[in-house]
C-alpha cells in the first residue's frame, strides 16, 4: 500500500546529521551557538515521519488571548455606552488586544504554510472549504440589512408618512458618486483576476501590479464613499431611511476596507516570493472575498440608491 506523500517540512530523512549552515536548520531557529538545539549534546537532528497529510496544530496561546480580548471589547464597549467610568479604556484594550492576537495568529499560520509546509493539499482544500463558508455567512449577514431597506419601501408605515422615501428626507442623485462607486468594484475584480493569472503564469510582477492596481482602486471607492457620508443631507437617526443606508453601505465599505488589507499583505507575500503557482491559498481567499464585495455592492445600488430615489 502506499504512504501518504510528507509535507514539506519533513522531507529530509530521519537520522539525517546536522549542518548549522542549511537553510533548513536556519528556518527552524538555527543549530550551534545562538540555536534552540547544540551539535555538540546531539549529532542528529530527529524528525518523527508523519503518516498523514493532515496538519495537527501545535498548542497555542491565542484563542485564549482573543476570547480574553473579545471579552474586554464586549464590556468596555457597554460601559462605554452606559457612561461609566474606564469604559473607553477597556474598550480600547480589547480592540487593542484583538489587532494583535489577530497579527501573531496570522503570523503563525503564515510560518506553518510558507516555512514549514503543513498545508498539505488536503489542508488547502479544509482552508477553501472553510473560507466559502465564511463568505457564505457574510452573504447572510448583508442580506439582512438589504431585506430591511426593501422591506420599509415596499411597505411604508404611516409612521413615515406612508412613502419611501420618508417624507422630508433629501435623497443622494445615483447616477452620480453611487453610479460611478458601482462601477470601480468590478473594475477592481478584474485586476484581481488578471494576478490570479499572472500567478498561475508564473510572472511576479505581473501580479504585484495587478494587485497594486486592485488596491488603487479600492482606496478610490473608499474615497468615494467617505465623500458621499459627508455630502449626504441625512444622518444615520434620519428614520429607517437613514437608519438602512448608513447600515448597509456603511457595513460594505468596512467589508472593502478589510478586502484591502488583505489585498495588500498579498502584494506584500508576492513581491517577498511567498506565492507560488502551485500553492497560493492565501492569494485565492482573497480574491474570492474581493469578487463577494464586487457582487454585494449591486445590491445597495438597485434597493437604496436607484429604488429609494424614485
Amino acid at each position: 500500500m502506499k504512504e501518504p506523500s510528507l509535507p514539506i517540512s519533513l522531507s529530509c530523512q530521519i537520522e539525517r546529521k546536522c549542518d548549522p549552515k542549511e537553510p533548513f536548520f536556519t528556518t527552524l531557529g538555527g543549530v550551534g551557538e545562538g540555536g534552540g538545539l547544540h551539535t555538540t549534546e546531539a549529532k542528529c537532528f530527529m524528525i518523527e515521519s508523519q503518516r498523514h497529510s493532515y496538519h495537527l496544530v501545535d498548542p497555542s496561546p491565542w484563542p485564549i488571548s482573543g476570547s480574553l480580548g473579545a471579552l474586554a471589547t464586549t464590556v468596555g464597549g457597554v460601559m462605554y455606552m452606559h457612561s461609566f467610568q474606564g469604559g473607553a479604556t477597556l474598550l480600547s484594550l480589547g480592540l487593542i488586544f484583538i489587532l494583535y492576537t489577530m497579527f501573531v495568529w496570522w503570523r503563525d499560520v503564515l510560518r506553518e504554510s510558507t516555512l514549514e509546509g503543513h498545508h498539505t493539499k488536503v489542508v488547502q482544500l479544509g482552508l477553501r472549504y472553510g473560507f466559502i463558508l465564511f463568505i457564505v455567512s457574510e452573504v447572510m449577514f448583508l442580506f439582512a440589512f438589504f431585506r430591511a431597506s426593501s422591506h420599509s419601501s415596499l411597505a411604508p408605515t404611516v409612521e413615515i408618512g406612508g412613502i419611501w422615501p420618508p417624507k422630508g428626507i433629501g435623497v443622494l442623485d445615483p447616477w452620480e458618486i453611487p453610479f460611478l462607486n458601482t462601477l470601480i468594484p468590478p473594475s477592481s475584480g478584474a485586476a484581481v483576476t488578471w494576478a490570479h493569472h499572472a500567478i498561475l503564469a508564473g510572472k511576479e510582477k505581473r501580479a504585484v501590479y495587478a494587485l497594486v492596481a486592485t488596491v488603487s482602486l479600492a482606496l478610490v471607492f473608499t474615497g468615494f464613499q467617505g465623500m458621499e457620508y459627508y455630502q449626504a443631507p441625512f444622518t444615520i437617526s434620519d428614520s429607517i431611511y437613514g437608519s438602512t443606508f448608513y447600515l448597509a453601505t456603511g457595513f460594505h465599505g468596512f467589508h472593502v476596507i478589510i478586502g484591502t488589507l488583505f489585498s495588500i499583505i498579498c502584494g506584500i507575500r508576492q513581491y517577498l516570493g511567498h506565492l507560488t503557482k502551485e500553492h497560493h491559498v492565501g492569494f485565492e481567499a482573497a480574491a474570492w472575498y474581493w469578487h463577494f464585495v464586487d457582487v454585494v455592492r449591486l445590491f445597495p445600488f438597485v434597493s437604496i440608491y436607484w429604488w429609494g430615489g424614485i
